[in-house]
């Protein structure tokens, strides 16, 4: 079984992958608007968004279960 502090670490990564996936595919989003690709460009952020922010659940969620370190 894990412990507390370590459920709490793997929390907080998984937040902040979260945060890097979502900050990537409106990156890749804003790139591909410029070049005039609207339409998949909506779809990369939508894909970028919603990954990242189930995996920022998650983190919350865990670094909640696993209380303060």
């Amino acid at each position: 079984m894990l412990s507390n502090k370590a459920i709490w670490k793997i929390g907080k990564v998984l937040e902040g992958i979260g945060l890097v996936v979502v900050l990537s595919g409106v990156l890749l989003s804003i790139d591909l608007g410029l070049k005039e690709e609207g339409l998949k460009s909506m779809g990369v952020e939508f894909q970028g968004l919603a990954i990242g922010g189930c995996l920022f659940v998650a983190g919350y969620l865990l670094e909640r279960w696993g209380g303060r370190a």
